[in-house]
């Protein structure tokens, strides 16, 4: 069975086996967004629990 694309290009593996992924809302639109927001927008972010199975199987791990 083959992987999801999408979720191939969002998700990485931590090496603890967690899923690792980016923050929404940082693409465009930055001016009105406080350097603040913008600068917590830029570091990586753990999968919630509760989604990490979905995910999972998307990625054909489990």
């Amino acid at each position: 069975m083959k992987t999801k694309s999408s979720a191939k290009k969002r998700f990485k593996l931590t090496g603890t086996g967690k899923l690792k992924r980016k923050h929404a809302f940082k693409s465009h639109i930055l001016t009105k967004k406080t350097k603040k927001r913008k600068l917590a927008l830029r570091h990586d972010a753990l999968v919630h629990k509760a989604d990490e199975n979905s995910i999972k199987t998307m990625l054909r791990l489990k």
